[in-house]
């Protein structure tokens, strides 16, 4: 008898791990077919969600247009799907863009306090050391700022996309200017421009103030500037400020194998040192033609010809042709170039108001007054190396401009040489340290309080850091 109950103990600790162990087998089965059954669900869903996203993303496509007038754009539509209908190729029809619209829906979502558009600040101090008699006539580089440290721009720039079809940009500048014998800091509307970027045939069309695409130079901002100060040739051509102006420019860039960039703008011509008449009943009419060219894979040049045509307040015409170019040498691994090289010349005709002469002496004008045409020519070229690949000297570049230029509307010429050293701790800061040396075959025009400046000589320094968003600068 316990030999039988000894048998049946056995036989039941024997089958008691087998039914548990196939207890656990059907529980990993029923786990495995409900995973499964959870990833076919998540599978049709992903699935459903991509191909409402593709139909979606054809329709936005297959619109050449913008939402009709009073539609509102769907807040679930993209910033990315939206700017496709952007891109270039694809044109809309003027009348769909004059429709309003809502551009606040492209930025779907935004968190509180976040802007919708990008904000950045520039400061460019500058000064000079020079002679008494310099400091005294108020013929320096910055006239009537001799010998002294000062903010020459500060600039408050707001920029971004009002639709997926235009941007827009506002600047304003601050800076110590000398009028009338004072100097004061002045702020001012520098510019205010919108740029309508999917016309028809790849045009795009700027509308407002803005700086006036000629030359290599003329329109780039002061920190911009590939030197401390402007060539000679520009700020007697086009005054010590920026050349700006008031109206419309269409820019095109033909379809061609070669890169053809081509300019024509209509402005008020307000600009006092070339034009100033200020009516577009004669309006100041600017052309430029830039192209491009890679020089295998480590340099690159760049070639432009430009033409302004206006009226001085005279009434009198006033044409400027300009040809420039710009090189530019980086070896593979550099992260700025080694070497640049650049250069540009301007020739002025101009109608001028000649009075006429006491010929004999005798106090009374035996000539009559006349108009008489003014040619005059202006150029500078100039360098910059960078030697140090890596390190903190590639920190450093260094550089030299030469000028020679006619004065405008007066006899006489002037030439200038200037070499300079630049540090740059950061993209976002830079010191610079030039030396100025100018002279002038007349006196006439640069003398004031009883002194004159006909040689020149001047140590020059710049400050410049950007606090913000900074567009990048052209090549």
């Amino acid at each position: 008898m316990r030999a039988l109950v000894g048998i049946c103990l056995l036989a039941a600790g024997a089958l008691v791990p087998g039914a548990a162990a196939a207890q656990d087998t059907e529980a990993l089965r029923k786990e495995l077919e409900q995973m499964r059954r959870q990833f076919e669900t998540m599978k049709d869903g992903y699935e459903k969600a991509i191909n409402q996203l593709s139909d979606r993303l054809k329709t936005l496509e297959s619109r050449p247009s913008s939402p009709a007038a009073g539609t509102a754009v769907p807040a679930v539509a993209s910033r990315e799907q939206m700017l496709s209908q952007a891109q270039p190729g694809i044109t809309i029809n003027p009348m769909e863009l004059a429709r309003p619209r809502e551009p606040f829906s492209l930025f779907e979502r935004r968190g509180p306090g976040q802007l919708l558009f990008d904000i950045g600040i520039v400061s460019d101090f500058a000064g000079s050391f020079t002679q008494r008699n310099v400091d005294k006539a108020n013929a320096g580089t910055f006239p009537g700022r001799e010998n002294r440290f000062f903010p020459r721009e500060v600039e408050v720039n707001l920029f971004g996309r009002i639709d997926p079809w235009a941007e827009g940009v506002v600047r304003f500048e601050f800076a110590e200017e000398f009028e009338d014998g004072q100097r004061a800091t002045k702020a001012a509307l520098a510019e205010a421009y919108l740029t309508l970027l999917t016309l028809p045939f790849g045009t795009q069309l700027r509308l407002g103030q803005m700086p006036v695409r000629f030359g290599l130079l003329s329109h780039l901002h002061r920190e911009a500037l590939p030197q401390i100060d402007p060539p000679n040739v520009l700020t007697r051509f086009f005054g010590e400020e920026q050349f700006r102006e008031t109206g419309a420019e269409l820019a095109w860039v033909a379809p061609l194998p070669v890169f053809l960039e081509g300019v024509v703008g209509v402005f008020n011509g307000d600009n006092e040192t070339s034009f100033g008449y200020g009516k577009l009943s004669k309006p100041l009419v600017v052309g430029r033609l830039r192209t491009f060219f890679e020089l295998g894979d480590e340099s690159a040049i760049q070639i432009g010809a430009s033409v302004a045509n206006g009226e001085t307040p005279e009434r009198r015409r006033n044409t400027l042709i300009g040809v420039d170019a710009k090189y530019k040498y980086k070896p593979e691994g550099w992260q700025h170039p080694l070497l640049t090289l650049l250069g540009e010349a301007i020739f002025q005709n101009r109608r001028v108001n000649a009075l006429g002469e006491d010929t004999n002496g005798d106090g009374i004008q035996d000539t009559p007054d006349e108009t008489r045409i003014r040619d005059r020519w202006g150029w500078y070229v100039g360098g910059e190396l960078q030697p140090f690949r890596s390190g903190w000297l590639s920190r450093f570049t260094g550089g030299l401009r030469y000028d020679w230029t006619q004065f405008p509307t007066q006899r006489g010429r002037e030439w200038a040489v200037g070499p300079y050293l630049a540090f740059m701790p950061s993209e976002f800061l830079r010191f610079r340290l030039g030396y100025k040396h100018t002279e002038r075959d007349k006196r006439d025009g640069f003398t004031d309080n009883e002194s004159s400046a006909r040689k020149v000589d001047e140590i020059l320094f710049q400050v410049t850091f950007f606090l913000g968003a900074h567009p990048a600068h052209p090549f």
